[in-house]
């Protein structure tokens, strides 16, 4: 579906997905040249899984969240390394500040993506895909980076149009060719409609759009609800969901796999400094505090347990936060060595709302101290300064970005 939008007019919808190449992997690539063509895998511990895989790596039939055990496997001479997330968090600034100055409306979904509404744009840079096509060429210029670009008339036709020819893709659905294009769309390929929903689909006889269409909207509505509904819709290609810029988030999380199981609770709490100094900076960026930290964990038999306590005042400090994972933790018996650990902070309060308390001197030079690490990190990198605690090296973490991403796009 390659033809141009040429033929819509200037008030029309029109919405442009931009998605990055094997972001996390190629962001490597670029800032080393000896990894050009090699393949490449972001995560190193046996225990972990891998975060991102490089189209070299790929082709060996690595994925993203795959156990890194049965990626070497697949690739032993594979690249395995362990992840700079401030480096590719800088490089995704870049690439939203260019998307930006482009596009007039602007949501970033992810690290690595986002989508712009550019609607109206016709009398100023001609037909959508000359707009992607600056947009392609001015990140490669800033970041030596490829991504690929979906154009359609709402977000979830250019999302799927985005993936369609990848990496370096651009690819657009016109109004006129949305009913061909469902109709030869695998279910799979809707955002939001995952393994669990296509096998429960599966079981009644639904495997294709028109199999959906077959029924009416009512039907799957009183039998599915709300999914019913929404994959009616889908089948449809209606998605009136605008384009909304700043989104904003309910929480902040990390959260580690270990290397090994263990009991140890001095360990563990490592790893909740570790996480409460990642949280902390994270909601002192976004200026919100939270009242709520929640403890989660998994154990040796992947079971997991979570546990949530409610601070006197919100907080952005991450002592407070690593004190309220701390006593979260104490009170917890550990029936079996824990395999992972990780903290949330929610109930967000934005700073400037907080109410005046009575002077803590304490709780201050806490604050000067988060803000002066702050300021050293954000000018060195993250793994510039950390506390004398904090003996667990943070480039162990396992932090599956995209993993996280796929999950909240598929609605799990």
């Amino acid at each position: 579906m390659q033809d141009p939008l040429n033929d819509a007019p200037d008030f029309k919808r029109v919405i442009l997905h931009l998605d990055m190449d094997a972001f996390f992997t190629s962001v490597e690539q670029a800032d080393d040249p000896r990894l050009q063509g090699q393949p490449v895998v972001i995560g190193q511990s046996l225990r972990g899984v891998a975060s991102a895989a490089s189209y070299e790596a790929r082709k060996y039939g690595i994925r993203s969240a795959m156990p890194i055990v049965q990626a070497k496997k697949l690739c032993p001479h594979a690249v395995f390394l362990p992840g700079r997330m401030s480096r590719y968090r800088e490089i995704s600034g870049k690439i939203m500040n260019i998307m930006r100055a482009l596009c007039p409306v602007v949501e970033q979904a992810s690290v690595d993506e986002a989508y712009a509404d550019i609607s109206g744009t016709l009398r100023i840079f001609g037909p959508p895909e000359n707009l992607a096509r600056r947009l392609k060429a001015e990140i490669l210029s800033d970041t030596n980076l490829t991504c690929s670009v979906g154009i359609a008339p709402n977000k979830f036709l250019a999302k799927i149009a985005s993936d369609w020819d990848k990496p370096g893709g651009l690819t657009s659905i016109r109004p006129a060719d949305v009913p061909t294009f469902l109709h030869e769309l695998p279910l799979g390929k809707i955002p939001g409609v995952g393994k669990h929903f296509q096998e429960e689909l599966r079981r009644i006889g639904v495997t294709t759009v028109p199999h959906v269409l077959a029924r009416p909207r009512a039907y799957w509505s009183e039998t599915m609800g709300k999914r019913g509904a929404f994959l009616h819709d889908r089948a449809c290609g209606i998605d009136d969901s605008p384009v909304v810029p700043g989104h904003d988030p309910k929480s902040c999380s990390a959260e580690n796999t270990l290397e090994r199981d263990t009991l140890d609770r001095t360990l563990l709490e490592r790893w909740l400094l570790i996480q409460a100094e990642r949280i902390g900076r994270e909601l002192r960026g976004l200026g919100k505090k939270g009242l709520t930290v929640t403890l989660k964990i998994k154990f040796k038999d992947f079971s997991s347990i979570t546990r949530s306590r409610t601070l006197t005042r919100p907080t952005d400090i991450t002592t407070e936060i690593l004190e309220a994972a701390r006593k979260l933790l104490a009170a917890e018996k550990l029936p079996q060595p824990v395999r992972l650990i990780g903290i949330g902070v929610s109930n967000f309060r934005f700073v400037q709302a907080e109410l005046p308390l009575m002077p803590d001197a304490n709780r201050k030079r806490s604050q000067k101290l988060d803000q002066a690490m702050d300021r050293i990190r954000d000018k060195f990198g993250s793994t510039s300064i950390l506390r004398a605690e904090a003996a667990v090296r943070e480039t162990e973490a396992i932090e599956d970005l995209l993993s996280q991403k796929n999950r909240t796009l598929n609605g799990q």
